[in-house]
């Protein structure tokens, strides 16, 4: 990324890479598959982020 952007878009950026992440493992095994994903997962082609 470079630095030519401003710091509140890149924090914005930064969080929405970080909550794009999958359901853990864990969570998995503990529900007996029945949660495999979450709502928030986002594509970057399909779904832009609003600003």
């Amino acid at each position: 990324m470079g630095s030519t952007r401003p710091l509140g878009k890149k924090l914005r950026l930064a969080k929405a890479l970080k909550q794009n992440r999958r359901v853990p493992l864990f969570v998995m095994l503990k529900t007996k598959g029945r949660v495999k994903s979450h709502p928030k997962m986002r594509h970057w082609r399909r779904c832009k982020l609003k600003r």
